[in-house]
């Protein structure tokens, strides 16, 4: 059975064919030469658009689900669910605590929108999410005046946290991998060390071009951002834990812990054959652990789908209001 793991980084690049300034510039472009209604109203069909092609995807990716070869691995414990709920939803909510400190944006249609968003980075296309969460905030115009440039610093801002938690988890780990006990090539740990610092280099070095928000804004959105990748990893071992509880949570954090550093190297070949590895290699169970894997990513993938009809008929809905 073919599993699908939810994904588990923000990629520090742009749409294809798109650098940040030319990304800019045609964000920009198409607010210029209409007034504010007509803007209002032409973005407000393009989040019309993209909240359909949420659902239609949702609805595409339900072909994949195999809830019959999971449903006796299901979870019957109500904390396992409860967890599970805040695990999914932590970065939407800690996105909305940033965009309402920057936006003032409302509590449930912001949350909706931020779903959306993830649901489109998941299931449709990486940053389609982030164009669709700047059109809506475009069709409301009187929430925020220049969105393009507070979507843009959080996404980037992602993309460098990201790295530097990578290369500080790469610190702590590089005498298990130059060992070579977990199996991974030397080779492609260097090339994707080296593509991750190159990135995150360049952000600094124009990071007065880069970021159109003040410092303080930027330092607080980077720490809301750290708080994300510890919780993402915090929860991850919990919900393994609770689900194979002779395996202590310890355990489950360090291998949490390296999943998320197995995830972000980008030139490391069959990732889950490698993370299998590893997982094999430090608490055994073989078996369980592959049946632990395609459980979550079968309740990901349910999640995702759920996620993303709900939350594009909210905006569906939404958007026929304020018309």
């Amino acid at each position: 059975m073919q599993t699908i793991e939810p994904a588990l980084h923000d990629s520090p690049g742009y749409p294809e064919g798109f650098s940040p300034g030319e990304f800019a510039a045609s964000a920009a472009a198409a607010g210029e030469g209409a007034g504010p209604s007509a803007s209002r109203g032409m973005f407000g069909l393009v989040g019309v658009v993209l909240s359909a092609v949420v659902v239609f995807a949702a609805a595409f990716a339900y072909r994949d689900l195999r809830l019959d070869t999971v449903s006796a691995m299901l979870p019957r414990t109500a904390l396992f669910w409860v967890v599970y709920l805040v695990f999914y939803m932590q970065a939407p909510l800690l996105e909305w605590v940033i965009f309402r400190r920057l936006w003032d944006i409302p509590f449930l249609s912001g949350v909706a929108a931020l779903v959306r968003k993830q649901v489109s980075n998941e299931l449709v296309l990486g940053y389609l999410g982030e164009a669709q969460f700047y059109a809506w905030a475009r069709a409301r115009g009187t929430m925020a005046a220049a969105p393009f440039g507070a979507v843009k610093d959080v996404a980037i801002l992602s993309a460098l946290t990201g790295n530097g938690v990578t290369l500080v988890m790469l610190v702590f780990a590089w005498p298990l991998i130059a060992s070579g006990q977990l199996g991974l090539p030397t080779r492609e740990v260097f090339l994707s060390l080296g593509v991750v610092l190159l990135t995150s280099c360049a952000i600094l070095l124009f990071r007065k071009k880069l970021f159109s928000l003040d410092r303080r804004e930027l330092w607080f959105i980077t720490g809301l951002h750290v708080i994300r990748t510890v919780l993402f990893i915090l929860f991850s071992a919990l919900l393994w834990h609770l689900v194979l509880h002779q395996v202590s949570l310890g355990l489950w954090l360090v291998l949490a812990t390296l999943r998320m550093l197995v995830s972000r190297l980008p030139f490391l070949p069959n990732k889950d054959i490698v993370f299998a590895g590893i997982a094999v290699f430090l608490l055994g169970h073989d078996l369980e652990i592959a049946a632990l894997m395609t459980l979550m990513a079968a309740i990901t993938l349910g999640s995702h789908v759920v996620a993303g009809v709900v939350s594009g008929l909210a905006g569906l809905v939404e958007t026929r209001r304020r018309a």
